[in-house]
């Protein structure tokens, strides 16, 4: 079965320590996913805005078993936690509007524990969202500060 519309399908991750599981190679290399590709684009295209802007970058892609946070920022004195949602289209609305409340507990949670991990102290600690359009007339960045869900 499909995931609602707007609901990323789950993923599982192995066990650390664990191989992971192949399959037989044919020696050439699978295609790039399409999706990962977007967000891939998506994430640079916001880090390059929030630098713009005099953020600085901490860390993108950071995951642990809880989940994965886009981009961890520094904006003056505070942390900033940005989820980045790309879209092609905005056929079924913007790309921001794809944050769940549920999304958002997440993140509060992965917050918490990126500070735990990397032993980082700061002022205030907020979540913002980027939404990234890619359209055939340009890319588009929808930045919401201070996202409360």
């Amino acid at each position: 079965l499909a995931p609602p519309a707007g609901r990323a399908r789950p993923t599982r991750e192995a066990p650390a320590g664990a191989a992971a599981r192949s399959t037989p190679s044919t020696g050439a290399a699978s295609p790039p996913d399409p999706r990962r590709t977007l967000g891939a684009q998506g994430e640079r295209h916001a880090c390059a805005y929030l630098a713009s802007l005099g953020y600085e970058i901490l860390e993108t892609n950071w995951r642990c078993s809880e989940g994965e946070i886009d981009v961890v920022a520094r904006d003056g004195r505070e942390i900033v936690v940005v989820e980045v949602k790309t879209r092609r289209s905005q056929r079924f609305g913007p790309a921001v509007e794809a944050v769940t409340h549920e999304k958002h507990l997440r993140l509060r949670r992965l917050a918490c524990l990126w500070l735990r991990e990397r032993e980082v102290s700061a002022a205030a600690v907020r979540i913002d969202v980027i939404g990234v359009d890619v359209l055939a007339t340009g890319v588009r960045v929808d930045h919401r500060r201070r996202v409360i869900l």
